[in-house]
């Protein structure tokens, strides 16, 4: 099995007690949300439509968290707390921007992991 640097799946392998067929499935739920999630976050920002972008968020956060990115998922509550009150909005690309980097990292690493269950 590939070294997993950027997630850890210790949560769904417990949930699933190591059922391959149901990790692989998370994965690939998660693989498929990430772009939509990045393309969402994205067209709400630029739209300055902070609220949608806070339920985007909102959403995004529970995804990285069930593949054990729960840093990000803290970003992504924090980035979700800001657009309710339209507070920071300067900082909200680097939230995206942050979010992007890492979850494109993860799908790459995620697919290798996969390809080897």
């Amino acid at each position: 099995m590939p070294e997993l640097k950027i997630t850890d799946l210790t949560y769904l392998n417990q949930v699933s007690g190591g059922e391959p067929r149901f990790i692989k499935e998370m994965i690939k739920i998660f693989n498929e949300q990430v772009p939509e999630f990045i393309s969402n976050m994205e067209k709400f920002l630029s739209e300055k439509n902070y609220l949608e972008l806070g339920r985007e968020a909102h959403k995004a956060k529970s995804s990285v968290i069930i593949v054990g990115m729960n840093d990000l998922g803290t970003k992504m509550k924090e980035l979700q707390l800001l657009t309710e009150k339209s507070e920071n909005t300067e900082k909200y690309p680097d939230f995206i921007n942050d979010f992007k980097i890492q979850c494109l990292a993860a799908v790459k690493e995620l697919e290798e992991y996969s390809n080897q269950l």
